[in-house]
């Protein structure tokens, strides 16, 4: 395949491609439903604020982006948004409104409506009374279920080939456009220059297109793609990561172009005045309205008072921490569902110590399962893997070799089901024989299929001196560098459910939508290594021989956890792993009963263990529903303090981080990462139309991608309605996340500096980012601009610009 090059465009040819590449970046990523992972779908917008996004997208998709105004009121009519909050959010917007009492009346009003700008094709159906947007993405996402097929189809694509090329060739022969009426749709394709750059530069000039007209227009057409757009742009994001580059984007805006074009060509007669107001108004610099602007104080006010909560459960009193050794030290992921808990653990012994740290634990680990070569990426996506593994040793070489061949007949054995011929007669033929299958589905006989039991191995090319610098850094970012318990449990977590294609979005974020108790128990393989031991002992970290370190599995759904003791033959920890276990077992009983009483006919703890096996349950659990808080500090600051399962708790201790890497390390990762969640979050509950994924009860999955809504059309990204919503209301608050750091001011500030993406995502608002004081205490509060305020509650913040 041929590079395209720029020789021969125009300066304006030039500019309208950098906007198209522009809209690319516009778009959030998409990853595969085997590894799916919370995405902010705000990605491509951190350096506008709240009002310039509802600006940006009330244009292009004819969304808000805050709640709807009976939301906020239903608030300050319960007292739940005070007086205080609303003024100290109209102080960041001044021009919204004249005073609170202006604000209050406008929050008992609705909102004026929000129209997406017409596409070509929607003035061709105003005029036509065809519907031609629906056949636009009925026919793109026929096309696009193929070529971006995972393996889920029998007849694939060609592989290897440029998104533009594939299309031309199925456009070219493909009569539906025709049959509907937009006669000569093949041969215009057929014709289109072979480049994409070149056939995107001939649609726009036909369709008479500036670049300052290009810049949200594209936008608009690859946002109107759905997830498409969005797995396009994952396939950028991935060879970026590796250092390349990907044209899918481009190739999918210039399809939808060429859709334009040729709908432009045949109604312009009719529709060309009404396209030219349409490009004026795409050219016109974005503006917030004044409801925008209303909206967003009304947010911003929601979020003061969910921050005055926060502090005010930080202000209560923490259960004292035992002195001396511990008796078990237990690390979790920082994700929300394990700040339950570690509480329930917490409290059933008082010599017992939690810690929190990102769930793959530092180790970016590409792993192959048994009897697997997929390399899974069990690792954050901000980053590329730097150890390779595999599950199983030489001894389980022929269990391996059979379970290959078990599984290569069972593909057969679907491949048979699904043929063209065979699939006929299948039903007839063998329905019976699943029966037995059905019955014990139906009635939540057979468990979900938990994580792969073998040993994972680290593979030789992660020698010893890799190992022990590894640890160093891992120990110490996990603030873990003395006073070891005889026993420590490093807990990878993870669900298992069934009849469920959002599974992985259940699983841990930190290790790219995989469960994390691979990354758990190589790290404990790591630590119990002598070698190891022995360097990180002149490295200023001794852990005493009697310290054992295991890893273990926490599923989510049902609070059980599994400890893999077994790794470590003759450990000499008997006693000490079945007091572990017991302790385990009583606090996956306090769990459950706290987490039945969000759950939807969860009647008491033991109802929560039974959704896990429910092939018709569209919630069997929360995940990180309602989450609204990071919080980096000793968890001397937050023990014992209800934070509902809301609140990232991550361990840090500044006074033993010299130079402030380990904080720097928490701002650009972690909390990026909790970033992209809790936006993902908010998203698909403001704006569930553009950035949810629809109805589960509707539900295909396509491609091995992701799920369309009925039998085609978009592929849809973000969360389910059932993952945000109980069905009377909303499971999810959506506040932007609080980050709360025990920490100097000027240390934060340092890194804010050196950091512009992630201070873009404070200085606009994406993120609202604290200090607390040595009592766990909310101190200050980062009033962007590289400046702080002291925080008393809720205090008028600095003006932020619309």
């Amino acid at each position: 395949m041929k590079a395209e090059t720029y020789a021969g465009y125009s300066g304006a040819h030039l500019e309208v491609i950098a906007k198209a590449e522009a809209a690319g970046r516009a778009i959030p990523p998409l990853w595969p439903l085997s590894s799916s992972v919370a995405v902010n779908p705000f990605l491509g917008q951190a350096e506008q604020t709240l009002p310039q996004v509802a600006s940006l997208l009330g244009r292009v998709a004819g969304t808000s982006v805050t709640m709807d105004r009976g939301w906020y009121q239903a608030k300050i009519d319960d007292g739940a948004i005070t007086d205080a909050d609303l003024t100290a959010a109209l102080a960041q917007f001044p021009d919204a409104a004249q005073d609170i009492g202006a604000l209050k009346a406008a929050a008992a009003t609705t909102s004026a409506a929000t129209n997406a700008l017409p596409t070509v094709a929607d003035l061709a159906a105003e005029v036509s009374g065809i519907d031609w947007p629906g056949i636009v993405e009925e026919r793109f996402g026929v096309w696009a279920a193929g070529f971006f097929d995972c393996g889920q189809a029998l007849w694939q694509h060609k592989p290897g080939r440029r998104a533009f090329d594939a299309w031309r060739d199925f456009a070219s022969r493909d009569l539906t456009a025709e049959i509907a009426g937009l006669s000569g749709f093949g041969a215009l394709v057929a014709n289109t220059p072979a480049q994409t750059r070149n056939a995107l530069v001939s649609a726009t000039e036909v369709l008479g297109l500036s670049a300052e007209e290009a810049e949200t227009y594209f936008h608009q057409l690859l946002l109107g793609l759905g997830g498409w757009s969005q797995v396009a742009r994952y396939r950028l994001w991935q060879a970026e990561l590796a250092g390349g580059t990907d044209l899918t984007t481009t190739d999918l805006l210039t399809i939808r172009l060429i859709w334009e074009q040729a709908l432009y060509a045949k109604y312009a007669s009719e529709i060309a005045a009404k396209w030219a107001d349409v490009r004026k108004a795409h050219a016109a610099p974005l503006a917030p309205s004044t409801d925008q602007l209303i909206d967003a104080v009304l947010q911003a006010a929601a979020e003061f008072a969910g921050q005055r909560a926060l502090a005010q459960t930080l202000q209560m009193p923490s259960q004292p921490v035992q002195e001396g050794r511990p008796a078990l030290q237990a690390a979790f992921c920082i994700d929300v569902r394990s700040e339950v808990f570690r509480r329930a653990l917490e409290s059933v012994d008082p010599g017992i110590q939690t810690l929190g740290f990102a769930g793959f634990f530092g180790l970016t680990a590409s792993h192959k399962s048994f009897a697997s070569d997929v390399a899974e990426k069990r690792l954050p996506v901000l980053l590329n893997h730097g150890v390779t593994s595999h599950a199983g040793d030489a001894a389980d070489a022929t269990a391996d070799q059979n379970a290959r061949f078990a599984a290569r007949a069972g593909r057969a054995w679907g491949r048979f089901k699904l043929a063209a011929v065979s699939s006929f007669a299948f039903v007839e033929a063998t329905g019976p024989v699943y029966m037995g299958k059905l019955l014990r589905d139906a009635l939540g006989v057979d468990a979900a299929k938990g994580p792969d039991t073998h040993v994972p191995v680290l593979d030789d090319s992660f020698g010893l001196e890799d190992r022990i610098g590894a640890a160093t850094s891992i120990l110490g970012a996990m603030s873990l560098t003395e006073n070891f318990a005889p026993l420590v449990l490093l807990f990878g977590h993870g669900a298992s459910v069934v009849n469920n294609p959002h599974a992985s979005a259940l699983h841990c974020g930190a290790c790219g939508g995989y469960s994390g108790e691979v990354n758990a128990r190589l790290l404990a393989g790591i630590l119990n290594d002598k070698q190891v031991r022995a360097g990180l002992a002149n490295n200023g970290i001794t852990i005493p021989e009697d310290t054992l370190f295991v890893g273990g599995f926490h599923d989510t759904t049902t609070d059980d956890v599994t400890v893999y003791d077994d790794d470590f033959a003759g450990h000499g920890h008997k006693s000490h792993i079945k007091t572990a276990q017991g302790w385990l077992a009583s606090a996956g009983k306090l769990a459950r009963t706290e987490r039945a009483l969000r759950l939807p006919r969860a009647t008491d703890g033991d109802a929560v263990s039974k959704r896990s096996r429910d092939w018709s349950e569209t919630r069997p659990e929360w995940a990180l529903a309602g989450c609204n808080a990071f919080i980096a500090a000793p968890r001397a600051r937050t023990k014992g303090k209800g934070l509902a399962g809301r609140a990232f708790l991550h361990d840090y201790n500044w006074q033993k981080d010299d130079g402030f890497g380990v904080l720097e390390l928490i701002l650009t990762a972690p909390v990026v990462v909790a970033s992209w969640i809790s936006l993902q979050y908010y998203g698909s509950v403001v704006a569930p139309d553009v950035f949810g994924a629809g109805n589960k009860l509707l539900h295909n999955v396509t491609g091995g991608i992701g799920v369309v809504e009925g039998n085609g059309g978009a592929l849809r990204g973000g969360l389910p309605w059932q993952s945000v919503h109980d069905g009377k209301g909303y499971a999810h608050d959506p506040l932007r996340l609080s980050v709360c750091v025990e920490a100097p001011a000027e240390a934060i500030t340092a890194i804010l500096k050196k950091h512009p993406n992630v201070r873009a995502l404070f200085d606009n608002r994406w993120l609202h980012l604290f200090t607390l004081n040595a009592n766990g205490e909310i101190g200050q509060r980062y009033d962007g601009d590289l400046k702080w305020v002291a925080f008393d509650g809720v205090e008028t913040a600095g003006s932020l610009a619309a």
